[in-house]
């Protein structure tokens, strides 16, 4: 699982790391990113990479229910390609979420850990979106982290990860179309490139904003 994830650097810094258009006026420091909030994600569109917003849980563009994207915050990547809902984004609205880190519980006593790369200080997970328009009109865009089986660092923790892409499957995971050839990107981040320590239990809540979470306890 993925719920929490911190994403920190400037608009400039995303944009020189993921070569993108501006569609979001104002980014602000964000250490706590919680489920249906909006979050920055990458699309590309006409060939095109834009950072637009989108609320973080996905809703399918077939429901009648937008609530259902409290439950679709992540998408297994063992599945993805085939529930419901899921398949179609997967296999046409695939996406780029930026982050400097991450938060995941170990599962025996709930200690929060932040977990970063070690010689990268911004990375994409891989995502998915959807637009979802509601009877009045009024349209939604949301999105979805993709997780899959935790590495040997992760796994010390929790029995799942983020799917996070290395820049070259970045723009693999963006362009391609094969099924098979998508699949085989959504695999562990190779442990020796990570690191993680403990941190306070403060990020428990997203009322909690600050750098002071990012620090080891």
């Amino acid at each position: 699982m993925c719920g929490r994830f911190a994403l920190y650097s400037s608009f400039s810094a995303i944009k020189e790391y993921a070569d993108i258009l501006n569609e979001i006026e104002d980014l602000e420091a964000n250490y706590n990113s919680a489920p249906g909030q909006i979050i920055p994600i990458i699309m590309l569109q006409k060939k095109k990479k834009y950072l637009k917003p989108a609320k973080w849980g996905l809703v399918p563009f077939w429901t009648n229910n937008p609530k259902i994207g409290s439950h679709l915050i992540n998408a297994r990547a063992d599945s993805v390609a085939i529930k419901p809902s899921f398949k179609a984004a997967f296999k046409y609205r695939r996406c780029l979420i930026p982050a400097n880190g991450f938060y995941e519980w170990r599962k025996n006593n709930k200690q929060p850990f932040y977990i970063t790369l070690k010689n990268s200080e911004l990375f994409t997970f891989a995502g998915l979106w959807e637009e979802w328009y509601h009877p009045d009109g009024t349209l939604l865009r949301t999105c979805s982290i993709i997780t899959t089986e935790p590495n040997e660092i992760m796994q010390e923790i929790h029995d799942r990860m983020p799917v996070i892409l290395s820049p070259k499957a970045e723009e693999k995971w963006l362009v391609q179309n094969d099924q098979k050839k998508l699949l085989d990107l959504l695999i562990p981040f190779d442990s020796k490139e990570m690191q993680m320590h403990p941190v306070s239990k403060a990020v428990n809540s997203y009322k909690n904003n600050d750098s002071q979470l990012l620090k080891e306890v």
